[in-house]
C-alpha cells in the first residue's frame, strides 16, 4: 500500500518488437530520469518540459548512449497515477529494455508490482475499484461485446449505479442512526413506509443487477458451445468448418475423438467457445469411455448444445430418444439445444418424418461441402441473448456479483424486520451490512486482503 515510492516497469509484451514502453512513476520519476536523458535540444531539460509533452532525445550511461528515445511528461495531479508519470519508448530490443531499467533502479527506483500503477491510480482517487477492475477486463477483452462491457465499466457507468443505490440507503440510514441516538425519547425520525418502499426499490433494482451477470459472464468469458452426437456424425468435421482450420483430427473411423476439443470463435462481436466431444456409444474401450464420460461433463458446462446427427442414417424416432435421454442434462432454463441434420449431401429424396424436423427447427447441413453453414451461426447468435446485448448496466465480475448478492440478502433481511416490528437497533445492523457489501464494490469500503487479490492478477506494468 506504500504509494511514495517510485516504480519502474516495461509495459508492452515480452518479446522483440520495434517499440517498447518502459513506466515510472513516483514523486521522483522526473528527476531519476533526468540523470540519464539528454534531450537534443540542449537548451532544454527533462525537468523543465511541461506536462503533456514529448521530447526527443537519448538514454547516456556516463559517457555511453543506451538508445535514442521519446519521453512523454505527465504530472500530478492530472496523470494515469495521479503522480508524476514518466513514459519512455525504446526500440524493442531486450537488452535496451534491461539497460534502461537498471539505471532507473540503481537511481532509486524500484518494479513495480502486479497492477501497482492502477493500484495508485485507486489509492490516489484517480479510478473506483469497480472502475480498476474494469481496466484489466478492457486489456483482456477479445470481442466486440466485452470491449464495450469494460469501456463502459471504466467511464464508471457501473460504479454510478451502486453509488446511487448507495446514497438512497445512505440517507435513511442516518435517520435511523439517529433514533437510536434518542431512543430513550421514543421518536421516528423516519417512516416506516417510506423506508420499505425504498427497499423495496433498491432489492428490485439489485436483483437486476444480479440477474444481469449470467449476461454479462458471457460477454466478458465467451459462450461455451458442446457439439455432441454418435460417432461418424460429423462433429469434428463440423468444428473444422465453423473455425476455418484444422482444429480436430477426421476420420471414418468410430471413437477418433477421444477427449474434449476446445477453440474460440467471435461471431458478430460475441466469443463462442466451442467444444468437440467424444462420440457417445456404448464402448468396451476404457479410453473412449473416459471420453464419453468427459462429453457428459461438458454437456452439463454448456450454455449451447449442438446436436448433430446423419440424417441418413437416423430415423426421427432415434433423435426424439436421444434428446429425452439428454433431458436432465438439457432441460436446464440457461440452455439451448440447437438439433443439425448433417450429410444432406448424401440424400436422394427429402427424408421421411421431414415435417416433424421442421417442428424442432432442425438445421440441415452439409459439413463436407460447408453448406448452410450460416444458418448455424446465425441460431448460435439468436440462442446467445435473448435479446441484444443491453445498454443497461451490466454486472461481469464475480466479486461485484457477490457482493450485490449479499447486499440483497441484507435488505431483504431489513424489509422483513420492519415488517415484523424488529427492534430498531437490528434494522440498523441490517442496514450497516447492506452499505459495506455495495462500498466493497467500488472501494469505499476495502482492505488490504481484497485489494491484494485484485490487483495481482493485473500484467505488470498497468
Amino acid at each position: 500500500m506504500n504509494d511514495k515510492d517510485t516504480i519502474c516497469a516495461i509495459s508492452t509484451p515480452q518479446g522483440i518488437g520495434a517499440i517498447a514502453i518502459i513506466r515510472m512513476t513516483g514523486n521522483n520519476s522526473i528527476n531519476i530520469l533526468n540523470k540519464y536523458f539528454s534531450p537534443n535540444d540542449k537548451s532544454k531539460k527533462l525537468t523543465d518540459q511541461k506536462p503533456y509533452t514529448i521530447c526527443l532525445g537519448t538514454i547516456e550511461d556516463k559517457d555511453k548512449i543506451i538508445d535514442e528515445v521519446l519521453v512523454s511528461i505527465f504530472k500530478s495531479p492530472n496523470s494515469y497515477t495521479g503522480q508524476d508519470m514518466v513514459e519512455i519508448s525504446c526500440h524493442g530490443s531486450f537488452f535496451i529494455q534491461s539497460e534502461v531499467l537498471k539505471l532507473l533502479i540503481n537511481s532509486g527506483a524500484r518494479l513495480a508490482k502486479a497492477g501497482e500503477f492502477t493500484l495508485r491510480a485507486f489509492l490516489n482517487g484517480k479510478l473506483d475499484l469497480s472502475q480498476a477492475e474494469a481496466v484489466a477486463d478492457l486489456i483482456a477483452s477479445n470481442s466486440q461485446a466485452s470491449h464495450s462491457v469494460a469501456i463502459k465499466q471504466m467511464k464508471g457507468g457501473f460504479s454510478a449505479k451502486i453509488k446511487e443505490l448507495r446514497q438512497q440507503l445512505v440517507h435513511f440510514s442516518s435517520l435511523i442512526e439517529l433514533e437510536l441516538d434518542f431512543s430513550e425519547e421514543d421518536v421516528e425520525f423516519v417512516k416506516r413506509d417510506d423506508l420499505l418502499t425504498l427497499l423495496n426499490n433498491l432489492i428490485v433494482e439489485i436483483d437486476f443487477l444480479i440477474n444481469s451477470f449470467s449476461v454479462g459472464n458471457v460477454i466478458k468469458n465467451g459462450i461455451p458451445v458442446a457439439i455432441i452426437g454418435e460417432p461418424n456424425v460429423g462433429k469434428s468435421t463440423l468444428l473444422n468448418v465453423l473455425l476455418n482450420e484444422e482444429r480436430a483430427i477426421v476420420s471414418d473411423i468410430p471413437g477418433t475423438t477421444r477427449d474434449a476439443i476446445e477453440d474460440t470463435m467471435i461471431i458478430n462481436g460475441v466469443t463462442f467457445r466451442f467444444i468437440d466431444t467424444a462420440g457417445l456409444r456404448e464402448s468396451n474401450d476404457y479410453i473412449e469411455n473416459m471420453g464419453i464420460e468427459k462429453t457428459y461433463m461438458k454437456i452439463d458446462q454448456a450454455s449451447i448444445i449442438l446436436y448433430l446427427f446423419d440424417i441418413g442414417e437416423t430415423s426421427f424416432e432415434e433423435i426424439i430418444n436421444t434428446i429425452n435421454d439428454f433431458k436432465k442434462h438439457i432441460n436446464a432454463d440457461n440452455k439451448r439445444l440447437i438439433i443439425i441434420a448433417n450429410k444432406i449431401d448424401k440424400l436422394v429424396e427429402i427424408p421421411k418424418g421431414f415435417k416433424e424436423y421442421v417442428k424442432l427447427e432442425t438445421i440441415f447441413i452439409s459439413a463436407k461441402r460447408k453448406e448452410n453453414i450460416k444458418l448455424i451461426t446465425e441460431s448460435l447468435l439468436k440462442s446467445a441473448f435473448d435479446e441484444k446485448i443491453p445498454e443497461a448496466t451490466i454486472v461481469t465480475n464475480i466479486r461485484h456479483y457477490e457482493a450485490l448478492v449479499k447486499s440483497k440478502d441484507a435488505l431483504e433481511r431489513t424489509y422483513k424486520s420492519i415488517t415484523s416490528n424488529i427492534s430498531t437497533d437490528l434494522v440498523a445492523e441490517d442496514i450497516r451490512e447492506a452499505l459495506h457489501f455495495l462500498g466493497e464494490i467500488t472501494g469505499e469500503i476495502t482492505n488490504d486482503e481484497i485489494l491484494g487479490n485484485i490487483f495481482s492478477k493485473f500484467c505488470i506494468g498497468k
